[in-house]
């Protein structure tokens, strides 16, 4: 069922619209390397073999996981050896391909003996050399929505040249959207679970929504350990609890754990975010998410999960404030912008003899000896303000910054100690 022609190309509209760069780059025939970029079956291969037919380009396909530099270099020489029949050299997975097995390619395509397109599931940003990424076009494909894979599928089902058209089995429209939404934007596992379903029915028969219920309990959903879904998961999922939305948030958590996200590894983004987001707002957060954790260790999956709703919830639905973070920041500021301050002398240690004949400690005010622990005393040579509670504190916080203007003022009317004045 892999389209023939660009025309064909089911989707991605925003790369194959009439007035799209790739088509006109495909018409003029004026295209140098290509990197295409997306999620599995979303069309890459697909793309580069269309690509080649309309530009009657000789076609070569190496794997990255499965080609060797010996194999490499064979297709290079014999690209070199034969321009009339100006070769695309497609390389699935280039993200598979270490860095001198790129840099072999840069030569043969820096002199235009093969036009390269490259296709990775992975950021190519991180995975191919800068020098190839320079001298190539990246066009990120998306996923394909249910829509589009519900009309292939239906095309597929009634094909009787390349499709199951032959079989005469037949599918009432909703069961194949449904196929369609369970396929995750993968038409390649859309168009697999068709002809699963498809054979798994005599001829002429029919594929139920029984059928289809049974084949999608062994569904997996889509997650890479290592990969764009591994980053892209967890970060909706913490902006999701930054935002305040615990529905979004118990999405993005389900999602994780299953496709077999470590636990762990979402307990400790919690840890991070109870301070960084919610911090002084809400401090029971941080001994939650931290609970959350060692839960993960101690009970482990399925229960864990459990642990991990609440934390999640907990911290979605809690008062945000990032004072914390943002006093860190002005701290780290304050040390790099200017000379380091030394600790005065009054709250330097004093457990040596030595010390306190050099004076250290002298001066010192013992906070309790004063009403609510205010002794008026500074505590660092150069007065600095590095915490800031948030223009309109929420929860917890805003008695904070209620008690520390109580406590401006009390020091501002005590006066200086002495060693504050020397």
């Amino acid at each position: 069922m892999r389209p023939r022609t660009l025309a064909e190309v089911a989707g991605h509209e925003h790369l194959l619209g009439p007035e799209s760069l790739l088509p006109q780059l495909v018409r003029a025939d004026t295209f140098g390397s290509l990197l295409f970029y997306g999620p599995p079956g979303c069309g890459k291969t697909t793309l580069a073999e269309v690509i080649a037919r309309e530009t009657g380009s000789r076609f070569v396909r190496l794997n990255a996981v499965l080609s060797n530099v010996a194999e490499l270099r064979d297709e290079l020489r014999l690209a070199r050896a034969r321009p009339e029949e100006r070769t695309i050299l497609f390389i699935d997975e280039i993200h598979r391909f270490n860095k001198a097995q790129q840099d072999l390619l840069l030569p043969d395509v820096e002199a235009g003996n093969v036009r390269l397109i490259g296709a990775t599931t992975q950021n190519p940003g991180f995975y191919v050399i800068a020098p190839l990424l320079s001298r190539s076009h990246l066009f990120r494909l998306e996923s394909l929505p249910p829509g589009v894979i519900g009309q292939v599928l239906r095309r597929a089902l009634e094909d009787t040249e390349r499709g199951l058209g032959g079989r005469n089995v037949r599918a009432a429209q909703p069961v194949l959207e449904s196929l369609a939404r369970l396929s995750d934007g993968d038409l390649r596992r859309g168009l697999n679970a068709l002809e699963t379903l498809a054979l798994s029915q005599p001829m002429g028969g029919e594929i139920t929504e029984a059928a289809l219920e049974t084949f999608a309990k062994e569904r997996r959903v889509r997650h890479d350990a290592d990969g764009d879904e591994h980053y892209d998961a967890i970060s909706a999922f913490i902006k999701s609890v930054r935002g305040g939305d615990p529905d979004a948030a118990m999405y993005w958590l389900a999602k994780q754990l299953e496709g077999g996200e470590d636990p762990r590894f979402i307990a400790r983004r919690l840890v991070i975010l109870a301070s960084e987001d919610v911090g002084l707002a809400d401090s029971r957060g941080l001994p939650l998410a931290v609970a959350a954790f060692q839960a993960c260790d101690l009970v482990g999956l399925p229960e864990c999960a459990l642990n991990l709703a609440h934390a999640t919830i907990f911290l979605a639905t809690a008062p945000k404030s990032n004072s914390a973070t943002r006093a860190l920041g002005a701290a780290k500021a304050a040390l790099n912008d200017a000379p380091v301050q030394a600790v005065p002398l009054w709250l330097r240690d004093s457990h040596t003899v030595t010390n306190r004949k050099m004076g250290q400690r002298e001066g010192y005010l013992y906070s309790h000896e004063f009403p609510e622990a205010i002794s008026g005393q500074e505590y660092l040579e150069k007065a600095l303000k590095l915490y800031e509670p948030g223009p309109q504190p929420a929860g917890a916080e805003a008695a904070i910054a209620e008690r520390l203007e109580r406590w401006r003022k009390l020091k501002a009317e005590r006066p200086a100690a002495p060693a504050d004045k020397k």
